[in-house]
């Protein structure tokens, strides 16, 4: 795991191009503390920076930026290929030699014998990378399947910036950013910023599994090439088209089998290796056959919580003492989860709003004490259909997909029109809320404003537009007619990579540790997929298929409970210790100065927050966290 960045410029060369390339790679010191190295042709214009944290091959032959054996190609690359070891014993078989044993140096070998689109599509992993082409002057920027490694990139003037964070690219003096108020009001509806838009006018995500081609000929502000060599679409669609129409058991054995494999592929390292323990079906694989695998314990690290109903840690201590692990648990009193808050803005480069990322960070520090690397069961609900959020989304399309459109609409018209209705147990404020949902045209657009925390964000953010993102285009859902299928596919596409996968990388790198997801294994994807669905989601419960495998290692007692997620207690946090913090970062006073929210609106939320109606904690944590980040800017 590393952190990369660099810049190309159209202009010629820069007599300041080296110190500039120093600054933007320091900026990414916490990803890679273990070596820095820096690549600049200046007749090209082309720079490339690296900071190394070393994991495979941990002598000077893994050094980045490393250039090919004939000099043609120059890499920076950030992440894990996997299966390196079966490549470079096919490009052996083809004649190619080695001088050391990283992936990066297989990477490129295969780059130069099969070339980038045929290599890309053999690579297991994750990954971003920046590949410089000298004999056709390109430059290629490629992310892996999933969009577990980040890569930003813009253009300044005539000089393209890209990067692992942010914070490369404000490190660059040729920088200019300017925030983005209808991405503002995207991250206010969501809690994250969708790909590929970032916080920043101009500023943009490479896509998830997407190869990013400029020439010396591309225009400023424009791609070359843009191309997938893997799709989530393709990938989902390929896999409904061949169901597995073996048994139940079968389709167990056949799971075991591949999670095993990938599991064993995952802990290959040259720096001690461990592994995130919740205690919950995902990480309990996860551990398990990592120890089934193992001829040691493995280490496995958990946090607990003073409040009991934020608690797991006793959880993962029952399923490590059965498995045999290294365990090691910290219990973080309030004080201590309080305390990383105000850093927050500074280990997320752009705003991001899932409170969940406080426990996610003390995790990863604490992780970081003992080992380098860490493996997660990140990925295992939207594969397998563990969110309960999918229940209620049926429970939805039951009620509201089959009543006509028209009438939807004018039952929403009714309930805006009257202030003080009522519904049930809903105030009328609950029942307002609601009808966005009412006015939704498709599943997709309802499921939207069930996952939204913020279902008006032009409430909050004033004169911006709806950006199109997976949620609104339907040129990019997948093709079934099952409702359950369409949400986890939702996920799989715009909160895993753009929420979980974020959240994960930049609290694992701001400790320099770096976090391994084996669910997010593009083999193990296509494999859910095939899964019917009655085996995913059985009698109502949630990922029965990879239930049957962790019941094999591990007793159905220990692990059957109900999910409860990495959550923290905002409500009384918003109304106890983090009160003052966040009435100053809310002053209105300074909202009206600022000028991108709407002071009045927050301002109310908080005082009625600060009465006790706290549905609008997630809210007005979104917005601390951007006024945080917001603070932090130049």
């Amino acid at each position: 795991m590393c952190g990369l960045a660099g810049f190309w410029t159209q202009t010629g060369s820069r007599r300041e191009a080296r110190s500039v390339l120093r600054r933007m790679t320091e900026a990414l010191r916490h990803r890679g503390p273990d070596g820095e190295g820096y690549w600049h042709d200046a007749v090209a214009g082309i720079g490339l920076g690296h900071r190394r944290l070393a994991i495979i091959d941990l002598s000077p032959d893994g050094h980045q930026p490393m250039t090919s054996a004939t000099g043609r190609y120059v890499i920076a690359f950030n992440g894990e290929v996997y299966n390196f070891l079966d490549l470079r014993a096919d490009l052996e078989r083809e004649g190619s030699a080695f001088r050391g044993h990283s992936d990066t140096e297989v990477m490129l070998g295969a780059i130069e014998r099969w070339g980038l689109r045929h290599a890309v599509e053999r690579f297991v992993g994750m990954f971003a990378f920046a590949l410089w082409d000298a004999a056709e002057h390109t430059l290629h920027l490629v992310r892996d399947r999933l969009g577990e490694k980040p890569l930003y990139y813009t253009w300044s003037g005539s000089t393209l910036l890209f990067g692992s964070e942010l914070t490369a690219l404000r490190a660059c003096p040729w920088w200019r950013g300017e925030i983005d108020r209808d991405t503002l009001a995207l991250y206010m509806r969501y809690h994250y910023v969708p790909a590929p838009y970032s916080i920043y006018k101009g500023v943009q995500k490479v896509r998830p599994g997407t190869v990013l081609s400029f020439r010396s000929s591309t225009p400023p502000g424009d791609v070359a090439e843009e191309w997938q060599y893997w799709s989530a679409q393709e990938a989902v669609a390929q896999a409904l088209a061949a169901p597995f129409v073996e048994s139940g058991t079968h389709v167990v054995d056949a799971l075991d089998a591949l999670l095993r494999r990938v599991v064993r592929r995952e802990m290959i390292a040259d720096v001690p290796l461990g592994a995130f323990l919740s205690g919950g079906i995902d990480s309990s694989t996860v551990v398990a056959l990592m120890q089934a695998v193992s001829y040691r314990p493995v280490r496995t690290f958990t946090i607990g919580f003073a409040e009991r109903q934020y608690d797991e840690a006793s959880y993962a201590r029952a399923v490590a003492r059965h498995l045999g692990t290294d365990h090691t648990e910290l219990y973080v009193a309030p004080a201590d989860l309080l305390a990383v808050v105000p850093r927050m803005s500074t280990i997320y480069d752009e705003p991001f709003g899932d409170s969940s990322q406080i426990p996610t960070t003390l995790l990863a520090a604490l992780t970081r004490q003992h080992v380098t690397v860490s493996l997660s069961g990140d990925g295992g609900d939207e594969l397998f259909g563990g969110y309960e959020r999918y229940r209620r989304g049926r429970l939805l399309e039951q009620v509201l997909g089959r009543v006509p459109g028209p009438l939807r609409r004018a039952l929403a018209w009714m309930a805006r029109a009257a202030p003080d209705v009522r519904l049930g147990a809903l105030s009328g404020e609950r029942v307002r809320d609601w009808t966005t949902v009412l006015d939704a045209e498709t599943a997709e657009l309802r499921y939207r404003e069930l996952m939204s925390p913020c279902r008006a964000p032009d409430s909050l953010v004033s004169h911006s537009a709806d950006l199109q993102t997976v949620f609104t285009d339907p040129g990019r859902w997948a093709e079934t007619s099952n409702v359950l299928e369409r949400m986890m596919f939702l996920d799989l596409t715009s909160y895993l990579p753009d929420d979980i996968l974020v959240k994960v990388d930049r609290a694992t790198m701001a400790a320099s540790l770096e976090s391994r997801a084996p669910f997010l294994d593009h083999e193990v994807v296509d494999f859910a997929w095939r899964a019917p669905l009655d085996l995913k989601i059985r009698n109502g419960d949630s990922k029965w298929l990879l239930r049957q495998v962790l019941y094999r290692y591990v007793p159905q007692l220990l692990v059957d409970r109900p999910k409860r997620g990495f959550a923290v207690p905002l409500e009384s946090w918003l109304s106890g210790p983090l009160r003052e913090w966040a009435g100053d970062l809310l002053a209105p006073t300074k909202l009206e100065r600022e000028g991108f929210l709407n002071a009045a609106v927050i301002t109310d939320k908080w005082q009625r927050q600060q009465r006790g109606f706290h549905r609008w904690s997630a809210v007005l944590w979104s917005v601390l966290m951007f006024e945080s980040w917001l603070e932090t800017q130049p």
